[in-house]
């Protein structure tokens, strides 16, 4: 076989007795410290971040072995949301409503204007969306809601919880 395959024997019987390099090994134990540290970040630190986190553990290893020990297990930083190309994204437009309260938000009494704001709060099952209501007399939250998903319900209920509160006029 050895003839067949144009290896010497020796070769053969060391790679039997260590079919791994120590690179390769090497390799394959800094993979599983890259892999914890992915993890530990949520999966959002990309190469260089990992291998500063190699660097506070003690490991002695180069950004472009990180990188390459990285591209090889399929690890991949967490970017940004991808915009759509083109500014028109399809269905209804907007209905744009008046300014009533044209920039006067030093309110006299209480219940006579209110504001909404609705946020994403990143947690570890994904995002969650709170809608608030705010009074600008007190300048107290009065109303809120939070969802896993970003719908009118949110905000509906938000204001549906600062109605039943306040009882405005």
């Amino acid at each position: 076989m050895c003839r067949c395959l144009a290896v010497q024997p020796s070769g053969y019987y060391a790679w039997r007795k260590d079919p791994l390099s120590q690179r390769a090994r090497e390799d394959a134990r800094q993979t599983e410290l890259i892999r914890q540290a992915w993890n530990d970040s949520n999966k959002v630190y990309g190469y260089r971040k990992l291998h500063d986190d190699l660097m506070d553990q003690g490991e002695t290893c180069c950004p472009n072995r990180v990188a390459r020990l990285t591209r090889m297990a399929g690890i991949k930083a967490q970017i940004g949301y991808k915009r759509r190309p083109g500014s028109s994204y399809g269905g209804k437009l907007s209905v744009a409503v008046d300014n009533t309260l044209a920039r006067q938000f030093d309110v006299g009494t209480p219940d006579k204007a209110w504001v909404t704001d609705i946020t994403y709060i990143r947690t570890m099952e994904g995002f969650a969306y709170l809608a608030v209501v705010l009074d600008l007399y007190s300048r107290r939250v009065v109303g809120w809601s939070m969802q896993s998903r970003q719908t009118t319900d949110v905000v509906l209920q938000a204001l549906h919880m600062a109605v039943w509160r306040r009882k405005p006029n």
